[in-house]
């Protein structure tokens, strides 16, 4: 779950500039902010204090590294969905606790509609993913859970459109 400090952040003014630069570290942070400058045609300078104000308002979250699962040994991607009748405060903190604690889980939502929290987790095989699932309903009380394992990716993008 988010800090709910981040879900009510103003959206940053960004110009073409700034458009133009995160495009491009978004494709590959690995430029040098010389390289960046001549890339959207400002200063090293004027290019480095745009990426600190970026990185101070939140905008720029992380600069990572970017695996490839099955490459690292993890060639299983499930997803769960889950439906609970519990919206207390106490079962929604015991349920982010349990979500953090596995580092198998990459992704986990809140969702609106039909189910109420959809979770992805990356695994080495199914025999690992079982073992997790067991261990997560074990831990929580859920109403209805129900998982799939991904056949293909079709798209899978870190990038966002902006």
């Amino acid at each position: 779950m988010t800090d709910s400090k981040e879900d009510n952040r103003t959206p940053v003014k960004l110009d073409d500039i700034d458009r133009r630069m995160l495009v491009q570290f978004q494709k590959d942070a690995t430029w040098s902010m010389d390289r960046l400058a001549k890339h959207v045609g400002v200063s090293k300078t004027a290019a480095w204090n745009r990426m600190q104000r970026m990185l101070t308002s939140g905008v720029i979250k992380s600069q990572v590294c970017i695996l490839d699962a099955s490459s690292v040994g993890l060639q299983e991607t499930f997803f769960i969905a889950v439906k609970t009748n519990q919206h207390q405060q106490g079962w929604l903190e015991k349920f982010s606790a349990v979500i953090q604690k596995y580092p198998e889980i990459v992704e986990a939502h809140r969702l609106a509609g039909d189910i109420d929290y959809l979770i992805k987790v990356q695994t080495a095989s199914t025999r690992d993913f079982d073992e997790l699932y067991k261990k997560i309903v074990a831990e929580i009380d859920l109403y209805s859970v129900t998982s799939s394992l991904s056949m293909e990716v079709l798209k899978q993008e870190t990038a966002l459109p902006i």
